[in-house]
């Protein structure tokens, strides 16, 4: 009995953006060989389709968007049957948003669409799903594993350096020092354009769990107004308050106590 399987498409690209897979599997298992690794900056095209036009197309549109010495065509031709329009719908796939991908996938497996990936920024990943999802009739699902790149945290992180934003002590007042590395850190967000952030207050252990959490919270609280006050939008903005509970040192000692009282930024996923 000769089985007609689903197409399955995927472009894959290095560095730099997309890095993807245009191939086409049966509904039980995956003919199409498996493609090799590309080498930095090219984009894999591999698969199988149904007809040489089909393949012609894919080309095509990979070459236009990535040049034509990037694209490596590992796509095969075979007895693959194709949903309705199918071609239509892979072109549609196939646009400049793709190069704001990088180490990541498109692959179109029938009527299933997935990607993975890293963006630069939330607003990204939510924009390149949702006009994927818009250029689909309902018959196709979408499956959106595009994450924000890890470089972005860094940034925060290189920024604060492991230093401690001070307050006064029992209070929610910030120290002539920690509004300087505040302005550091205003700095580094204004560079994230469009990144939501999570700031996050932590105590010591001393005194009553409770009052360190309200305390935790209220120098969060702070800390995003001094950051809204200096320019960065209070919406991409959030602030809790971890009290006692995440301690990153001993509260056996001094020391540790003093790192443990500290503000924490971390990109919202």
């Amino acid at each position: 009995m000769n089985m007609r399987l689903k197409p399955l498409l995927a472009a894959r690209l290095t560095t730099g953006v997309l890095a993807g897979l245009l191939a086409i599997t049966a509904a039980a298992q995956n003919t199409a060989p498996a493609p090799a690794a590309p080498e930095p900056g090219q984009v894999l095209a591999s698969g199988t389709v149904p007809d040489e036009a089909t393949k012609a197309a894919v080309l095509a549109k990979l070459r236009e968007l990535y040049g034509a010495d990037k694209v490596v065509d590992q796509i095969a031709v075979g007895p693959v049957a194709m949903p309705a329009n199918w071609n239509d719908y892979v072109q549609k796939l196939i646009t400049p948003d793709l190069r704001q991908i990088s180490r990541g996938q498109l692959k179109i497996d029938g009527n299933t669409v997935s990607l993975r990936g890293e963006v630069a920024n939330e607003a990204v990943r939510q924009k390149i799903a949702g006009t994927v999802a818009a250029s689909l009739n309902p018959t196709y699902t979408v499956n959106n594993g595009l994450r924000v790149s890890a470089a972005d945290q860094a940034v925060l992180d290189r920024t604060l350096a492991n230093r401690t934003i001070e307050f006064e002590s029992g209070q929610a007042t910030l120290t002539p020092a920690g509004r300087a590395i505040l302005d550091e850190m205003v700095a580094a967000m204004q560079k994230l354009k469009g990144r939501k952030i999570e700031i996050i207050g932590h105590t010591d252990s001393a005194g009553l769990r409770a009052s360190n959490v309200n305390l935790s919270q209220a120098r969060a609280a702070t800390v995003k107004s001094y950051l809204a006050a200096h320019g960065i939008p209070e919406e991409l903005l959030s602030a809790s308050g971890q009290g006692p509970d995440r301690p990153i040192a001993s509260n056996d000692t001094a020391d540790g106590r003093a790192r443990n009282r500290r503000i924490e930024f971390r990109l919202a996923q």
